[in-house]
This record gives C-alpha cells, structure tokens and sequence, in this order.
C-alpha cells in the first residue's frame, strides 16, 4: 500500500474559523500567571499591551491560536499604537504545522498586517522587517492554493532572521515558517531528513544552543526531531519544557513525543496527566471553544491511553481512553471529522487486556460513524474468536468486510486520514479471530502478519495511527504455536520500534525460556520489572491469547 503524507488535526476542518474563535464578548482576554516568563519586547506605551503581546506570542508557541488571536487583540485596545500587536494577530491566524489556514481567516489577518504596516514608521528596523515579511503571507481573496504565499514569507524570514540573528525569536519564527512548508513531511521512509528538514534542525539547534529554555525552540524541535532515528536528541529540552510554561497544556504535553520513542513511558503517562488537568483548567475558566479543546485536549487523553497501555496500566489506560471516547461531541464530528476516531479506543483498549466480554459490551456506534462503526464490527469479530464463538465471530467479521468495503471517500478519506487502511488493519485482526476459532493456525499468522504489514505502511503519528503494536499480538500468536524462535525474531523487532514495552519484553523472555536459553530471558525479565513497575497486568502478559 503506498505510504502518504498527512497533516495531523489540521485535515479536519472547523466550521467556524479562528477569528470566529477569537471573538471578544467585549471584555480583555485574561492574563495568565501560568505561562513562564519568556519576554519579546515590542515598541508600546503600555506595560500591560507588551504583557499580552508576550502572553500572546507564548499562546502561539504552544499552539492555541484562538487564545494568541484574544491576546493580540487586547494588546490592541491597550495601545492601539502598537504596530507588533497587528503583526502578532496575523501571525496567529496563519496556517501551522498542524492546521492549514481557513480562508475565512484571511481577510482577519490582512487587515492585522495592513494596520501594522500603516503604524510602520514608528517601531524599530527589526520590528519593521517582520512586519514587512508577514505581509507576504496573505492575500485577499485567499487562494485554493496558498503555497506561493508561504514561500514567499518563509524567504523574506529567511532575510530577517539572517539580518537579526541575536533576536532568537525572530529565529525560531523563521524556523517554524519553514516547517509549515512541509508540514509532517520531514523524513523518508528510510528515515533520511527530506526537503530542508537539517536547515530547520541547525536553525534550532542554534537557538537552543543560545537560550536552552526558549519554549518555540523546544516545541518546533521536538516535532522537527521525532519523527527521525535519533529522537533522543531532544530529550533534553523535552525535560525542561513542562515546567517552563505550566499553564499551556499543549506545551506541557509536548515532551511526551520525545518519552515515547525512547521508552520513557511511565514519564509519558505522568506529563500527559498534567496536561490533560492544565488544559481542563483552562477551558473551563475560559469557556474555549473550537479548535483547541476539540483536538489538543483529547490529544493528551489520547496519548495517556497510549503509553498507560505500553506501562501494563489496565485500568488507567482504559480509563483515558473512555474518557477520550466521552469527550467527542458527537454533533461537532461532521465539522470535525478527525474526532471520529476516538469513538474505537475503548473498544481497542479492552482488546489490548483481553477484556472479551466487555469488548462485546460496548454499546453500537451510531450508524452515520461509518467509521466507528466497521471498527466496532471487527472488534466484535476478535473477541468472539478469542471465545471460541465460531459463527459470531464469522456473522462479525463478514459485517466488517461490507462496512470497510462500502466505506468509500468520505470526511475521513478526503482530509487524508488513512482509515482505510486501518480499517484494513481492523480486517485482518478480524480474519485471525475467526481463524483461531476455527483452529486453522496458518491463517492466524498470516493475517497477523498482513497486519503488521499494514502498520508499516501507515505514516508517522504520534500516538500511532493504529491502537497497539501488532508485532506483540503476532509474536504471541507465534509463542502459542510453538514457534518460539519465530517469535522472538517478531518481539525482537517490536523492541527496535518501541524500545522497552512490557509487552515484547515478556513475550521475548517466554520465547528464550522456550529456546533452553534461562539465563538471557533472567536479563530481560530484569528489564520487565523495570518496564511494568505500576504493571496492573500479570508480567507474563505475553501469555495472553488473542488468537
């Protein structure tokens, strides 16, 4: 299958754009007190405009544009002198790694950068040269395609930052310019750095060499960097990063994506915590509606599920992931679609720990959910398999294969979400629970194997696309049959991929033992009690049958 390149969040479009978002009911944005104490200074007569201004620009480092848009626009009010309170509004309402711009947003963030410009002639030459660059990025009427647009403001940032390289966010904003030049499209599928990832990378590098706690650098750099073979690289300021702006859920979470690819998932669980409350917080005081409760709220539910799940944490994992689950409007999906994918965690949740009958407890997606709903059809499949229910398990899967195949493009599809592949994926899970059901072995492990296959296709997400690693649920499909060196040729790869799991640490350890080899799998079993500490599950979960 061929391997696509998709924007995360941002595919799923609102139906209310961010100056929408952003709209005042008449009162000033609030000031946090819990957004670090990073500094840009701007020429202004007001302390407190330059206090939201550099509220605002923090906002935007940590990706809540509708709230960075709010705080612009006080500075404003403040100072309507202030011409970087314009260029800041403009920048906000620009398209973002993870979101391309609504073009209903454009005629807001021309007219920002057009009054910046108009107050030109007073601020100083860096001030100038910004404001000069980010009127390259929007015209009016807005573009089908804008790319032209984004060259050129990434060119003139290319210009200033060189002309101010002392001003690091001026650097960093450069940077951020030329990733939303090829957004999640950073690496090949050797992972070789494409297009100008390794100028992005020297680019922050740089001011991370300067200004290690610099919360733009660290966040850009950690998405810049994780996708690649080397993500350790950005561990570092993945530690300090939670604590410099405690208040930016997003932010807080961020260090996340570097715990998962290196094996620090207990750390991975503890931050998303914190993010998940920071970011309640907020949308509770704030009443915030749109874009960044609809998809960065769940996404730290999302990965708590996750990494909870890689610790052996049953009852934590499928806590996040029902609470992920309850938090999807359901009238918000059609503008949204994205979202729709939540619905299937728990289900897969309960798969993960072999919860057979409450997977089959798990009341039916409304039929409009096509999406959710085949994926509730191939769940069902693999739970009745696991209990020996030989026609269900058929009736489950034959539903699968007619929802999957009818499913067509839809919303899903058209924002580039790979469900098709996944429901591929959920197929193939299906096709082994009926196989092991009906006792025929080499069908199990072909369709597992079909999975796995499929996984490798999928693109880089993190949490991934698909709810578990399906080299574990091979391996022990191969360990059940006898197959030990088979399977610990399959735990042996899952652990390059996901280094450290309890899950592939058991299953390689009952796959030595079942080779005569004791004393290598009294090694790994020592890195198990390290990996599942908080495990709720027994360590041999290896030992679980799926198939």
């Amino acid at each position: 299958m061929t391997r696509r390149r998709f924007v995360p969040f941002a595919l799923a479009l609102l139906a209310t754009s961010l100056a929408v978002e952003a709209a005042s009911d008449g009162h000033l944005a609030p000031l946090f007190d819990d957004l670090g104490d990073h500094h840009a200074s701007v020429t202004t007569v007001s302390v407190d405009a330059q206090r939201y201004f550099d509220q605002g620009l923090v906002l935007n480092y940590g990706f809540n544009h509708a709230e960075a848009v709010r705080s612009f626009r006080a500075a404003q009010r403040l100072d309507p002198a202030c011409a970087m309170c314009f260029w800041g509004e403009a920048m906000a309402l620009g398209p973002n790694i993870n979101k391309p711009m609504d073009p209903a947003d454009a005629p807001a963030a021309r007219a920002a950068i057009d009054r910046a410009l108009a107050l030109a002639a007073q601020v100083t030459p860096r001030e100038r040269a910004l404001i000069e660059a980010m009127s390259l990025r929007y015209a009016v009427p807005a573009p089908a395609d804008r790319s032209a647009l984004d060259a050129a403001f990434a060119n003139a940032m290319a210009g200033v930052a060189a002309r101010y390289p002392n001003d690091l966010d001026t650097v960093t904003l450069y940077a951020e310019a030329l990733m939303d030049l090829m957004p999640w499209d950073y690496y090949d599928a050797d992972g070789r750095a494409k297009s100008r990832t390794d100028d992005v990378v020297a680019v922050l590098e740089g001011v991370l060499a300067r200004n290690p706690d610099h919360p733009g650098a660290i966040h850009l750099y950690i998405h810049i960097v994780e996708p690649s073979s080397t993500p350790a690289r950005a561990e570092a300021g993945a530690d300090r990063l939670a604590d410099l702006v405690p208040g930016s859920g997003h932010l807080v979470h961020m260090p996340s994506h570097i715990y998962l690819r290196v094996g620090r998932y207990k750390d991975a669980t503890a931050i998303n915590e914190r993010a998940a409350a920071a970011d309640e917080s907020y949308i509770e005081q704030c009443r915030a509606q749109g874009f960044y409760p609809a998809l960065y709220y769940p996404h730290n539910l999302h990965f708590l599920w996750y990494t909870a799940s890689l610790e052996g944490r049953s009852e934590a994992a499928i806590a996040a992931a029902r609470k992920l689950a309850d938090n999807v409007p359901a009238g918000l999906i059609g503008d949204i679609p994205l979202i729709e994918q939540f619905l299937a965690v728990p289900q897969y949740g309960l798969i993960r720990f072999a919860r057979w009958d409450a997977v089959l407890a798990e009341p039916e997606p409304r039929r409009e959910h096509r999406f959710a709903h085949a994926m509730w059809q191939a769940a069902r499949a693999v739970a009745y398999g696991a209990r020996g229910e030989v026609e269900a398990a058929r009736a489950a899967a034959t539903a699968h294969a007619a929802e999957a195949g009818a499913y067509g493009a839809d919303a899903y599809q058209t924002y580039g979400y790979p469900a098709d592949v996944l429901l591929a994926i959920a197929g193939r899970l299906a096709a082994a629970g009926v196989a092991g059901a009906e006792g025929r072995d080499d069908a199990v492990i072909a369709a597992l194997e079909a999975a796995v296959a499929l996984e490798d296709g999928l693109p880089y997400m993190e949490p991934p696309y698909w709810f578990f690693p399906n080299r574990q649920l091979l391996g022990a499909a191969l360990l059940a049959r006898g197959r030990a060196a088979a399977a610990e040729a399959v735990y042996r790869a899952d652990l390059e991929r996901v280094p450290l799991n309890g899950w592939s640490l058991s299953g390689l350890a009952a796959a030595l033992d079942a080779q005569g080899r004791g004393e290598e799998a009294t090694t790994v079993r020592e890195q198990l009690a390290q990996a599942w500490q908080d495990a709720d599950v027994d360590a041999g979960g290896a030992s679980i049958r799926y198939f």
